[in-house]
């Protein structure tokens, strides 16, 4: 099959889930003898220089970069508010110019499936539709609406009465944009169950993100125990609430009761804000780590405590595969058909999250076991080679 990605922004270098999710499935398309072309929105954000992507990436696909702004402006995002009924989100991603290169790529291509990457490039199929034949299918990562809708039950005053105004509109967003594409692709079932009661009729299948056990091999030749660890985008929202309230709410007893006991804290693009937050007696703030799964290696339980988001959370995947004893919320672990207290503990409060450090740390064996059942699990659902067959099987039965 001849497959074209289109994406709102660069999945290279694979640092966040959203980017984790995209290049899993090239590799896998790749791998089984697909022809992929990944159309990618370089945004001022999360801009990348082509010459960045190395070799062994370019290998998968052939890469196409379009400048693409996307800036946020809170006198635009302002503005937006009083005069517009559109989310600012999602019109950022709304460009010309991208249109322009969709639709040079279409027609001078021939695509069997035309694979959009999220909500934000939805907006592009009536292009797709215009200037090709090829089964359009839309790969929702996450419910977008539910991200906000949580984050606004986090907040307060202004910033509450905002989030709630922008998640109503990206529902509707949502909602509109429900059947204009061939096929649906969720991550989760979850999500998938969610958008189909919020209206969606097209086949769907649901795929989650795989993982390439051969690269992430549990070692604890190096490993710090006892240790606590968070590692993911520290420019989300939610990782940042998370660890905020983990701080703020659950470290002091745990300091007390285990006064040499480290948390680690990885991740790229900390705000200073969020530095000076983390500047607390036996909390290290590593910032973005050379080797994300030898840092994962050398670090004991992985810390999860997130509260809003949606879809699923790709670091936890690499931290079971990785042998990590994972003590997370359950929206954190929303996604993966986990078994508390087997392959992973949840904790929704503070107290939960206390006492879970507690017998990981007390009770060696037991901290362990639950890495060894973690990593057993990943690799028996989590291929990424099986995922991506199944669902190039499923494409193949649309194809005209």
């Amino acid at each position: 099959m001849n497959i074209l990605q289109v994406t709102n922004k660069v999945p290279f270098p694979t640092k966040d889930g959203g980017a984790i999710a995209c290049m899993n499935l090239t590799k896998g398309f790749y791998e089984l003898g697909n022809e992929v072309t990944v159309l990618a929105m370089n945004t001022l954000k999360h801009h990348v220089r082509a010459d960045e992507i190395p070799l062994e990436i370019k290998e998968l696909a052939t890469f196409k970069l379009v400048d693409v702004p996307a800036r946020i402006n809170a006198f635009e995002a302002m503005l937006n508010l009083i005069f517009s009924r559109q989310p600012y989100n999602a019109i950022r991603f709304i460009d010309k110019h991208f249109s322009r290169k969709l639709q040079q790529l279409l027609t001078e291509n021939q695509f069997d499936i035309v694979q959009l990457e999220g909500l934000y490039v939805l907006p592009y199929i009536p292009v797709i539709r215009k200037c090709s034949s090829a089964t359009v299918v839309y790969r929702a990562h996450n419910v977008e609406f539910e991200i906000w809708e949580r984050a606004a039950k986090l907040s307060h005053g202004f910033k509450k009465l905002y989030l709630q105004n922008l998640s109503k509109r990206i529902r509707r967003f949502e909602e509109k944009l429900l059947n204009t594409y061939d096929l649906f692709v969720p991550i989760t079932a979850r999500d998938g169950d969610i958008l189909d009661k919020l209206g969606n009729i097209k086949d769907k299948q649901v795929s989650q993100t795989g993982i390439d056990s051969s690269k992430l091999i549990p070692d604890l030749s190096t490993i710090e125990f006892p240790s606590l660890f968070h590692m993911g985008s520290l420019e989300w929202a939610p990782n940042q609430e998370g660890v905020v309230w983990f701080i703020e709410n659950c470290w002091p007893e745990i300091r007390e009761n285990y006064p040499d006991l480290k948390f680690y804290v990885a991740g790229r693009n900390a705000p200073q804000w969020l530095i000076d937050k983390l500047n607390v007696e036996g909390v290290v703030f590593e910032g973005e780590v050379a080797d994300a799964y030898r840092f994962m290696n050398s670090k004991a339980i992985m810390i999860v405590p997130l509260f809003s988001g949606s879809g699923m959370r790709i670091k936890i995947i690499e931290g079971m595969a990785l042998g990590k004893s994972i003590i997370s919320t359950s929206i954190g672990a929303e996604g993966i058909n986990i078994c508390d207290g087997e392959n992973i503990l949840i904790a929704n409060d503070v107290k939960s999250f206390n006492d879970a450090i507690a017998k990981l740390i007390e009770d060696r064996d037991y901290f362990d076991q639950v890495g060894k059942k973690a990593t057993v699990f990943i690799r028996q659902n989590f291929d990424n080679l099986a995922i991506t067959e199944k669902l190039t099987d499923f494409y193949k039965q649309y194809i005209t």
